[in-house]
Order: C-alpha cells, then structure tokens, then sequence
C-alpha cells in the first residue's frame, strides 16, 4: 500500500517551483518538471506532490 505524500497540489503548468511553503522553515527553492507520461511529481526535499491539472495523474 502506497504512502500518501504529506501535500498533493493541483496544478497548471509542467514547471512548478516548490520551497517547502514556511518560510524560514521549509528548504531552498528547486523547480521540478511534471514528466508527460507520469502526470505527477514529487520534491526530493519535502516530499510534496505536484500534479498536472488534465494530465494522466489527476483523476
């Protein structure tokens, strides 16, 4: 059984920008690429998922 990542956000453009979202405490800011053929990302850091409003992920 798979673990749910700990935030999953909807969104709309493959290039999302992810800082772990508190400020001082989260982490620095990488930018990540929703593949085509996934749908779906997740941040090496913080573990949040991204996916891609209409992709294959977001159902």
């Amino acid at each position: 059984m798979p673990i749910e990542a700990p935030e999953t956000k909807i969104v709309e453009t493959a290039k999302v920008a992810c800082d772990g979202g508190e400020g001082a405490l989260g982490h620095p800011r990488v930018w990540l690429v929703i593949p085509e053929e996934t749908g779906f990302v997740e941040c090496g850091y913080c573990d949040a998922k991204y996916i891609l409003k209409g992709s294959v992920a977001d159902t």
